[in-house]
């Protein structure tokens, strides 16, 4: 019998590349989305007729939704990947976060331990818990200063997961992933962004890209390569903390200069800061030490900051070309 997952989030950027990823593995894959009308299954498109995939109603606001996913399709492994996500509308929705990115985590460890406590789970926390950081790089022993909402739910998330691994048993490891980005991003993060409008300047589709603080720095790799740490946590014997990360540094500003360069503009011809982009409290310089993850993982990152933007990049031409029929 194959092994099966359960993928919250999965309509996502990464939930996307987990399901590709565990499909390939020969896992069943159970994707539990929430009843909206406004849920985009694009990123997953290309697997929906998948015959391993199931898609099944839930909500990390619902915990008798999540005990009835969990009974009726008995994964033995879970990937929490659903939150609200951006970190800017975190601050505008600090309620609306919280429920989702902490309390939802855990409705769903609830669930799990009360359906099956042999299930192995994985919380993806996040480098912005670090937020105002004391040490740099960053690791699993570092002390948490979140600067947002979402920095501060995800501090939760974490700490719960921890929490009811110590309480109760269960194999529950939690990621704390740095920034990770994908042509599969949401529009709303500042990577892809960058790229997009990257893409239209070149293609006469507008002449201006607007951006917050340019001089913040952050560790960031390829999304399709942090969801391979996440399935080989739940392959240890032993559940744990880990930090996912490249261990490099880069300012958004180096970001742009990389993503206009790819199209052969000068980005100081058409990025300009505006006020509105900044954060309420900034986060200035994340970067990992993933050397834990390294070690006991076996895992590394294979796609550089130069070949993630030039992926970023090329992805938004071919899109906005074949939208435009411009060359």
């Amino acid at each position: 019998m194959p092994k099966r997952a359960l993928i919250t989030g999965i309509t996502g950027q990464d939930g996307s590349y987990l399901a590709e990823l565990l499909l390939d593995q020969g896992y069943d894959v159970v994707g539990m989305v929430r009843r909206t009308s406004t849920v985009n299954f694009e990123r997953i498109g290309h697997l929906q007729d998948h015959p391993r995939l199931e898609l099944v109603p839930g909500d990390l606001l619902d915990e008798i939704s999540l005990i009835d996913v969990l009974r009726t399709h008995r994964p033995q492994e879970v990937y929490n990947l659903a939150a609200q996500s951006f970190v800017q509308t975190s601050f505008s929705q600090p309620v609306l976060t919280a429920e989702s990115t902490a309390l939802g985590v855990t409705r769903l460890l609830d669930a799990v331990r009360i359906v099956d406590p042999d299930i192995r789970f994985y919380q993806a926390s996040s480098s912005e818990m670090f937020g105002k950081v004391v040490e740099v790089p960053q690791n699993e022993n570092t002390p948490l200063y979140p600067r947002s909402p979402y920095g501060v739910a995800k501090v939760y998330g974490h700490w719960i997961t921890v929490n009811y691994r110590e309480s109760y048993g269960l194999h529950a490891s939690s990621g704390i992933l740095f920034n990770h980005e994908s042509p599969r991003r949401g529009l709303e993060f500042v990577t892809r962004k960058i790229t997009y409008h990257a893409a239209q300047i070149k293609l006469g589709l507008t002449n201006e890209l607007r951006l917050g603080n340019l001089e913040a720095q952050r560790d960031w790799g390829f999304a399709g390569d942090y969801v391979e740490a996440m399935w080989l946590m739940l392959q240890q014997d032993d559940p744990g903390n880990y930090v996912v990360s490249t261990n490099e540094t880069h300012s958004v500003r180096e970001f742009c200069e990389l993503a206009f360069d790819r199209v052969g503009l000068d980005w100081q011809d058409y990025v300009t800061q505006d006020e509105k982009f900044f954060r309420p409290a900034e986060v200035e310089l994340l970067v990992g030490d993933s050397s834990h993850a390294r070690d006991i993982l076996g895992w590394k990152p294979k796609t550089s900051f130069e070949e993630l933007i030039h992926m970023m990049v090329d992805a938004d031409l071919g899109v906005l070309e074949a939208k435009h029929g411009r060359r």
